[in-house]
């Protein structure tokens, strides 16, 4: 064979040799990385389970079958902020809006779900002022746009559509948490049609959540009940039967679950009654 033959073929061999080196030191990194990633992920699910106990539930019911009031480790895992004991002074927190904004009046506006489902709704800022101040300023801010309406309950006398967490899951809120609880009803019986404020164990829990109520429901009142923010005025056949006529699924002890009809807040608008 000629020298230079050999010559090239020895380059050739070496950057064969070179390319295959280069290809498995890029395998070994790669597995690397997926180790590296699969650990991240790992711990990144024990984050996002965390968070997750900062979760605003509505403890509703006196259905039969069920137990609406938490226990005490059930709090705990409810929400972010730990259930004020007795002696305790309960708080805002974070950057409540002024309940000034209300100005005592009662305001009007629309909320549209799945952009089909429009219900035309009162706020009452005479009765409900903080309630009514915070709904009226999160309106304005768009902050309900593109959330979701995450728990349907669908039973004879427990009938509510739970709408408005930061992360549509029913975790979230936009930063603050407030009280106390204004205008509840004296019989605990919130009649069709009541827009209230969602909210887990402590009565300064309030944020983001609210549920309506598509027909006569009885919830608990022994641990201070709901405020009642306003009315739903139009819309309430529409919503019944685009979307909770459909069910539920993933029901939990409680009865309610996920509706079967993904719900998605795609407008919403409010103005001051004159």
């Amino acid at each position: 064979m000629a020298p230079k033959n050999q010559a090239r073929e020895t380059r050739e061999a070496r950057e064969r040799l070179r390319l295959y080196e280069a290809r498995q030191g890029l395998h070994d990194r790669q597995r690397r990385r997926r180790v590296r990633d699969n650990v991240v992920g790992a711990v990144a699910l024990v984050a996002v389970a965390a968070l997750a106990t900062g979760s605003q539930l509505l403890y509703a019911g006196s259905h039969a079958s069920q137990d609406p009031t938490p226990s005490a480790s059930a709090s705990a895992s409810a929400s972010a902020t730990p259930t004020p004991s007795a002696s305790a002074t309960p708080a805002n927190t974070g950057d409540v809006p002024s309940k000034s904004i209300a100005k005592g009046r009662t305001w009007t506006g629309s909320l549209t779900l799945n952009k089909d489902v429009r219900l035309g709704i009162e706020l009452d800022g005479k009765r409900a002022p903080q309630a009514a101040s915070v709904e009226i300023d999160l309106i304005r801010k768009q902050f309900y746009e593109g959330t979701t309406c995450h728990r349907l309950a669908a039973s004879a006398d427990f009938r509510f559509l739970q709408c408005g967490s930061a992360n549509g899951d029913g975790t979230g809120d936009a930063g603050f948490q407030y009280g106390p609880i204004e205008n509840t009803p004296s019989d605990d019986r919130y009649d069709e049609g009541t827009i209230a404020i969602a909210r887990s164990a402590s009565t300064y829990s309030q944020s983001t959540q609210f549920f309506i109520v598509y027909g006569d429901t009885t919830l608990d009142g022994s641990t201070g009940g709901y405020t009642v923010v306003g009315k739903v005025t139009s819309g309430l056949s529409d919503l019944e039967s685009e979307i909770t006529s459909k069910g539920v699924e993933d029901a939990g002890s409680d009865g309610t679950g996920t509706p079967e009809v993904a719900t998605t807040i795609t407008g919403a608008t409010i103005a001051e009654q004159r």
